[in-house]
């Protein structure tokens, strides 16, 4: 099963005969530069997963305005509180709502948003014909994690940035990525493999998962994981080395999750 938009399309939407180019969205020339005449669709993440890369929304929607091409932005790490892409000229806003909407880990979900009138028609209609409905208990998981929305993004900010602002002092660290808003932060370090995966094993309040978003604090190591659908090759190109990590910054106390990186750091 695919897990991330490149899997999802080279694996799924190659097979119904839909073809893809993929381009760095935060040059919209790019963007410019891969637009064909039978173009219907272009979609971007922004910020990326999971290099944080911003990508101007309100350029690229001009880009493609008067040539029946739909805009569709990915605002999962965003969020809403921190970027509205429908009113920077998006045509479709998706987000997953097992991430920061939900919040507590606990539920699965997805959401599709526009405010073009047409299109929430097609939606609705696809919606019931298909059956991509949550329960009604995934439902009101999902309304009750909306209430605190707002709460949780400015402690998962602050505590992102505090833990930004040491990982960028440490010796071993190569790269930070923080876009300065919200929960998400990269890092490079200058390890191999083996010492990689000894350090993302020493975390006691950092837990070993894919998702995010939610209270507590994940690491995750995207060569294998999340973007382990992408060849080597292809990924150490866009900067995803073995010797990246990609941490959701939880709600717990931002000193111990800083002593939390230190001592594990300690051990390699």
């Amino acid at each position: 099963m695919p897990r991330s938009a490149f899997g999802f399309f080279k694996k799924w939407g190659e097979k119904f005969g839909l073809s893809f180019t993929f381009v760095d969205t935060t040059h919209p020339k790019n963007v410019l530069g891969a637009l064909e005449k039978n173009t219907k669709l272009v979609w971007i993440e922004t910020p990326t997963n999971p290099l944080l890369k911003v990508s101007d929304i309100k350029a690229i929607s001009r880009l493609v305005q008067g040539k029946e091409i739909l805009l569709v932005v990915d605002n999962t790490f965003a969020t809403p509180y921190f970027q509205q892409p429908l009113k920077l000229g998006a045509d479709l806003v998706v987000h997953s709502t097992t991430k920061y909407f939900g919040g507590h880990s606990d539920v699965i979900g997805g959401c599709a948003i526009t405010n073009q009138k047409k299109m929430k028609e097609e939606l609705n209609f696809y919606r019931k014909a298909l059956g991509g409905n949550p329960s009604p208990f995934d439902c009101w998981l999902t309304q009750r994690g909306v209430k605190t929305l707002g709460l949780r993004m400015e402690r998962h900010r602050e505590n992102a940035k505090a833990v930004t602002q040491f990982l960028k002092k440490q010796p071993k660290v190569k790269k930070v990525y923080y876009p300065g808003f919200g929960g998400m932060v990269s890092a490079e370090f200058n390890f191999s493999l083996e010492k990689t995966k000894k350090m993302i094993g020493s975390f006691q309040i950092f837990t070993l998962a894919e998702s995010l978003g939610g209270v507590e604090s994940l690491v995750n190591h995207p060569a294998s994981m999340t973007h382990g659908a992408i060849p080597k090759e292809e990924r150490e190109k866009i900067g995803l080395t073995d010797g990246l990590i990609r941490l959701s910054v939880g709600l717990e106390d931002k000193d111990d999750l800083i002593a939390d990186i230190d001592q594990a750091l300690r051990k390699i």
